[in-house]
């Protein structure tokens, strides 16, 4: 759910990193021991991929990784935060806490094979359009890495992966921060899947989402309207009124929708009808003050068209809370790993790819680069903003999908179950790892992004969740 987003202006970029930077003898060692796990990671990511498990039902991706981590000696904890496809996995003893977040949830409603031409895989209603396949096997391995590291070093400290389902709408990681899941942790680091190279330091929009359920008369709609209500008429009322209201919101807030339920026949007044909303804001206080005006909405239209609704919160989250400190350090990992270089095979896969893509951004070949750092606003959300305000978290971006590819595309679905996925997943595991093991080694730096941490949330800060004190929504995809 984090698509790469052109900057808000360019008031917000700063300093730009571009000098050259090579491993040293430790990071070009651990490099390779990334790289000989590549195999490993390949073939979760395809199997994750094959799978293509929505939100709350990833049983078959969550066991997968369980059970990998578990044979490399982590001790795993399963169906954490009342999630039952939510784990942690640790390994080691005491402190720096190091965590890394895995994501495996694919998205309903769009799916593909892993073909340049636009081909639908029969009898799948899903697919990795995010490729959080490839973000669960690239932290998975890094987290294996460092789990080797730690060990042959002797180096004190835990390593601890997150299995984190439901990004895609159904906040996991806001109920493991509800659940303190993170209170221990010092550094937690993320990854994601993306149609280019970057670090930069890239806040997200907070959001809540909910389904609006209008219940009204059913009755024939020729022989006896009268006596009728229509759900349908309410959730329209409805959708009008929020759409008018759209002029009149702030410039960064986001509102979208879909009907996803609007009756069965024409000739049957339907009694029921659903519209699930989302509202994003830079602020957590912005979108709350949008939900006030649609929650009044919802009642008017229901007012209006003689029915009545109710609503549940289905999801909500945090925005990225930035921490330039370890963003800086991370790039400077990222540019010592390098990007993605695509064989003949590759290539031709990605022409085709590109001649699909309607407004590409960035060249083929930018691939092999790492973007300018930058601070600046990103549109998209994710649940990762509510790990961001419970402890100094920092990620990157690498180019999985062909450059100028938008996320939840049918094309990002495409390269995600390729080697272009797998090259830019290595990419991902080799700079995580590196991350890892400097902030392991490095109490300074651990001690200054905690003080910019503590400085951003301010010394009055108390936590609060977007989705109020719900339970998960198990359900949310059924």
């Amino acid at each position: 759910m984090r698509p790469i987003l052109p900057l808000l202006s360019t008031a917000l970029l700063a300093a730009c990193i571009t000098g050259p930077a090579w491993p040293d003898s430790r990071d070009a060692n651990l490099i390779e021991q990334v790289e000989e796990k590549a195999d490993l990671s390949n073939s979760l990511s395809d199997q994750i991929w094959e799978w293509a498990e929505v939100g709350y039902q990833e049983e078959k991706s969550s066991g997968l990784l369980q059970q990998t981590l578990k044979v490399e000696g982590f001790d795993v904890e399963a169906g954490v935060a009342g999630i039952p496809t939510a784990f942690v996995a640790e390994y080691g003893t005491g402190g720096p806490v190091i965590a890394i977040l895995a994501e495996f949830d694919a998205l309903p409603g769009i799916n593909q094979t892993a073909s340049p031409d636009r081909e639908e895989r029969d009898g799948m209603g899903a697919g990795h359009a995010c490729g959080h396949n490839l973000f669960a096997a690239g932290s998975t391995t890094a987290a294996i890495a460092i789990k080797d590291w730690l060990e042959e070093t002797g180096t004190p400290g835990t390593i601890r992966l997150y299995g984190t389902p439901a990004e895609e709408g159904g906040s996991g990681k806001v109920y493991m921060v509800r659940a303190g899941l993170f209170n221990d942790v010092d550094i937690a680091l993320h990854w994601h899947a993306g149609d280019r190279n970057s670090a930069a330091a890239r806040t997200t929009l907070a959001n809540r989402s909910a389904k609006f359920r209008f219940h009204g008369l059913s009755a024939h709609a020729a022989g006896a309207p009268e006596k009728g209500r229509s759900a349908l008429d309410g959730v329209e009322a409805f959708d009008m009124m929020v759409n008018m209201m759209r002029e009149h919101v702030p410039q960064d807030a986001r509102i979208h929708y879909v009907i996803t339920s609007g009756g069965s026949a024409p000739n049957v007044v339907p009694d029921f009808a659903e519209v699930f909303y989302y509202v994003r804001h830079p602020t957590a206080d912005g979108v709350e003050a949008i939900w006030t005006r649609l929650e009044d909405a919802a009642r008017g239209a229901a007012l209006g068209t003689g029915t009545t609704v109710d609503w549940e919160v289905i999801h909500g989250n945090n925005p990225l809370l930035v921490n330039e400190t370890l963003a800086k350090m991370m790039d400077s990992k990222l540019r010592e790993v390098g990007g993605v270089t695509y064989n003949e095979e590759e290539k031709a896969f990605a022409e085709t790819i590109y001649a699909t893509l309607t407004t590409p951004t960035l060249p083929i070949g930018s691939e092999s680069e790492i973007q300018p750092f930058e601070v600046s606003l990103g549109y998209g959300s994710t649940d990762v903003g509510d790990v961001s305000y419970a402890v100094p978290t920092v990620g990157l971006n690498t180019a999985t999908w062909v450059p100028g590819t938008p996320a939840h595309s049918w094309q990002a679905v495409a390269a995600s179950g390729t080697s272009i996925g797998h090259k830019g997943t290595q990419v991902a595991s080799k700079t995580l790892t590196l991350a890892a093991i400097e902030l392991f080694t490095n109490p300074d730096l651990r001690a200054e992004a905690r003080k910019e941490f503590d400085e951003k949330r301010g010394p009055d800060y108390q936590y609060r969740s977007l989705l109020g004190d719900r339970d998960p929504p198990l359900d949310y995809r059924k």
